[in-house]
């Protein structure tokens, strides 16, 4: 059986305003209905539900590959551990994977993440109100990295620019020019930008992660510039980003959740919780992109070898057929396992899963701990401003435009 090559009349087309105002509607539709259908206009076949898209992140590239990555990430990062597979996957993740786990991160990176979520609580903790997302949200996961990276912080608004063009350059499946030539130009001056920073760090290594990753070696292999670069364009756009409005979801989930947010206040124990349900229920990344190898029969028919198939993130982790009562927001439920939540062992879709589980999950949730801890710290009492309302925006990436809220200063 072959999937419809049409978009199905029940389901709102994901190019349409009214997808994006709101996806999860169409995210049901897609999964009752419509389980696989091929896209024209983004030559891709889209796939909604959690078995599926689970089977697509677990395969071992008999089914499934990366090779979508040379045309979709390639064009504004360069070639990285995405692209890769085999031995030289492998080899290169073993040389940048330390410092995102165990004793590294714990001794050498928390107290980056605590001083630069202080730095920024500070600017607004006797105020009374902030808006998390422009105060805190956009501005924290960037400071900590450039920091790890040993890069100035006061180059922040670069950062914030480039990695705001590489999200735009993956969200843009209609093929604007415009969007396509600023995402390449991003490539270019991160190039100019930390290609220098490189050649200091291997004369005159210090003890930031680019050192760290100029002098790194497995099994004889070290990383060439081009490689760090292209990791360092990689960890600040995907690391920024997703870590962004993670923190902006999950604080927007709670402030509409009074009850979960209370409990939350009460036992800081319950910040992991909080961030895998809000994985689960709004991911920072909806939609990620394989290959086929090979023919390939999933629910709703066989996609052709050599396609695109766009995994939809987060349609899956709100499947019925996988969790109870999906469309609500529940820290507590007890059909998602926060001890594997930050693992590839996790039974929610939002780091990917397999060997290209995201690298930085670990460092996401420290960052995600320690942010949210210090932040409810600061803002006792903490609530959604009078009047205000909590929108999502985005396609590819999605999180709040704005969390205004009100709260007593600590004096």
């Amino acid at each position: 059986m072959t999937a419809s090559r049409e978009v199905p009349a029940a389901v709102p087309d994901i190019l349409s305003p009214e997808f994006a105002a709101d996806p999860y509607t169409a995210y049901r539709a897609m999964r009752d209905t419509a389980p696989l259908f091929h896209h024209e206009a983004i030559g891709s076949w889209i796939v909604s539900r959690y078995e599926d898209v689970e089977r697509v992140f677990k395969d071992k590239a008999s089914e499934f590959t990366t090779e979508n990555y040379d045309w979709q990430l390639e064009p504004v990062h360069g070639r990285t551990i995405l692209q890769l597979s085999g031995r030289e996957h492998a080899v290169r993740r073993a040389l940048v994977a330390p410092a995102f786990r165990g004793r590294e991160l714990q001794e050498t990176f928390v107290p980056v993440i605590e001083r630069n979520a202080r730095e920024l609580i500070d600017g607004f903790r006797h105020a009374g109100e902030v808006d998390l997302v422009d105060a805190f949200a956009t501005r924290f996961p960037v400071n900590v990295i450039a920091d790890m990276l040993g890069l100035d912080k006061g180059d922040h608004a670069k950062f914030h620019g480039w990695y705001t063009k590489v999200v735009a350059f993956l969200s843009n499946l209609t093929g604007d020019p415009g969007i396509m030539a600023a995402g390449e130009r991003t490539r270019v001056e991160l190039a100019e930008y930390l290609l220098p920073v490189i050649q200091e760090r291997r004369n005159a290594p210090g003890e930031d992660l680019l050192s760290s990753l100029c002098t790194a070696e497995v099994d004889g292999v070290s990383m060439s510039d081009e490689d760090i670069k292209a990791f360092c364009s990689l960890l600040l756009a995907a690391g920024g980003e997703t870590t962004d409005k993670a923190i902006a979801s999950l604080f927007a989930n709670l402030l509409s959740h009074p009850d979960q947010l209370a409990a939350v206040q009460k036992d800081r124990s319950l910040i992991d919780r909080a961030f895998a349900e809000t994985l689960r229920h709004t991911p920072p990344v909806h939609m990620i992109m394989r290959q086929t190898a090979v023919d390939v029969t999933v629910t709703g028919g066989r996609i052709p070898a050599g396609a695109t198939v766009t995994c939809l993130i987060g349609a899956a982790n709100r499947d019925e057929r996988r969790y109870t009562d999906p469309d609500t927001f529940n820290l507590f439920r007890e059909d998602l396992t926060t001890t594997n939540a930050f693992s590839a062992a996790a039974d929610h879709l939002a780091f990917a899963l397999g060997r290209h589980f995201c690298v930085g999950a670990l460092l996401a949730r420290a960052e995600v701990r320690i942010g949210v801890g210090q932040l409810l710290d600061a803002m006792p009492g903490v609530r959604l401003a009078d009047g205000a309302t909590l929108t999502e925006q985005g396609l590819f990436t999605r999180g709040p435009v704005s969390v205004p809220v009100t709260f007593t200063p600590v004096r």
